[in-house]
């Protein structure tokens, strides 16, 4: 059992819920760094070492929050903007249905978030000694694909014993050992416009030219191997009378390995067009790297399920299709586990909720990897 106290998950439902009320969308920088200020002002009074990384590109500042100690740290990183945009909470608001609380970016992630600061913040207040420093990232822009924070999350990953992953648990509360990697890309298309009806022989439609490429990415599907694709959103023309002069798309390409991704990305960047008068260009790349399940992933694994089964959780684990901050800890070669945060549902949409029961335990657990994570 983990030495540190982390209270009731009423309590830490109460101080959550405040966090949740808080609307911190990606996109609005000051918005998010009203929280990263708590979070900060509370860190510090529990004698944290604070550095504070200003925000660029429109996005909000990243806080890093350090413990004293010797040795790589265990590195903990989680963000605090959600995909939810001002006015959500109007239509959305954080209410409590039985053992559900529900709320915009309750499950994905601010629960999640939350916990790693109040484990971090009781560690110190009670001066439980750690057998290694913790080192926790607090960033703005995860839900965008973590443009400006990526470069941080590697650097103190680099470092790192082990990283953890605060983001929600899947079903059961499932952690998550492995996930897909992740591209994104834009295709574009010129055709030719002309009057669809007193010149259609004149037009080239860039929409005729999409709906091609479109059902050829589709062709490029391969769940076998863990290779999907995905367009959306679509666009072009301007009128039903013009045959369309332009249309385009944006794809989302998500493979199992990273051999998958270099071929992938190398495949979408080369197509060409295939209706005579169009061109055809994509733009893009991976943006995450596969995360894959080694034996020091499945090592620290086992030992979080051990210290599960002390607090009286089940942990089962789990592969996920969607990326997070891990992918980018994992690629480098560290041993790296997600999922950590509260059980729930509904990331990005508005049944989103959390099972608010499970706070005070999954709070334990991660207390109890910090305490005993380099203690062999």
């Amino acid at each position: 059992m983990p030495v540190t106290e982390v209270g009731t998950s009423d309590d830490l439902l109460t101080e959550l819920s405040d966090w949740v009320k808080l609307e911190t969308p990606t996109t609005d920088a000051a918005a998010v760094n009203r929280l990263m200020d708590i979070a900060e002002a509370e860190l510090a009074r529990a004698g944290a070492g604070i550095t504070r990384i200003p925000g660029r590109d429109g996005f909000g500042d990243t806080v890093i929050a350090r413990t004293a100690g010797y040795g790589k740290p265990i590195v903990v990183a989680g963000h605090l903007d959600t995909v939810w945009s001002h006015g959500t909470i109007e239509r959305m608001p954080y209410v409590v249905h039985g053992p559900r609380a529900h709320g915009p970016g309750i499950y994905d992630m601010k629960a999640g978030s939350f916990l790693a600061f109040h484990v971090l913040r009781s560690i110190l207040r009670q001066r439980v000694a750690t057998p290694r420093p913790i080192v926790l990232l607090l960033t703005p822009d995860e839900e965008v694909g973590s443009p400006t924070s990526r470069w941080l999350i590697e650097r103190e990953a680099a470092q790192a014993a082990a990283v953890l992953i605060p983001e929600p648990a899947g079903p059961g509360g499932a952690c998550v050992t492995a996930r897909k990697g992740i591209g994104r890309f834009v295709m574009r298309v010129a055709g030719r416009g002309s009057h669809a009806g007193g010149a259609f022989e004149d037009g080239a439609s860039a929409i005729v030219e999409l709906s091609h490429q479109i059902i050829g990415l589709h062709r490029m599907v391969d769940t076998e191997r863990g290779i999907t694709l995905n367009t959306a959103p679509v666009w072009g023309g301007s009128r039903p009378n013009v045959i369309a002069p332009d249309a385009g798309c944006e794809i989302d390409l998500r493979v199992a390995s990273a051999g998958d991704g270099e071929a992938m990305e190398a495949r979408l960047l080369s197509l060409s067009a295939k209706t005579p008068g169009c061109q055809v260009t994509v733009e893009g790349g991976m943006n995450r790297p596969p995360y894959s399940e080694t034996p020091a992933i499945s090592a620290l694994y086992e030992r979080a399920r051990d210290i599960a089964r002390q607090v009286g959780l089940a942990l089962p684990k789990q592969q996920r299709g969607g990326g997070s901050d891990g992918n980018f800890s994992a690629a480098l070669g560290v041993p790296t586990l997600d999922g950590l945060g509260c059980p729930g549902a509904g990331a990005h949409a508005s049944h989103e909720h959390i099972l608010w029961q499970d706070l005070a335990p999954r709070a334990a657990l991660l207390a109890g990897l910090l305490e005993t994570l380099g203690r062999d």
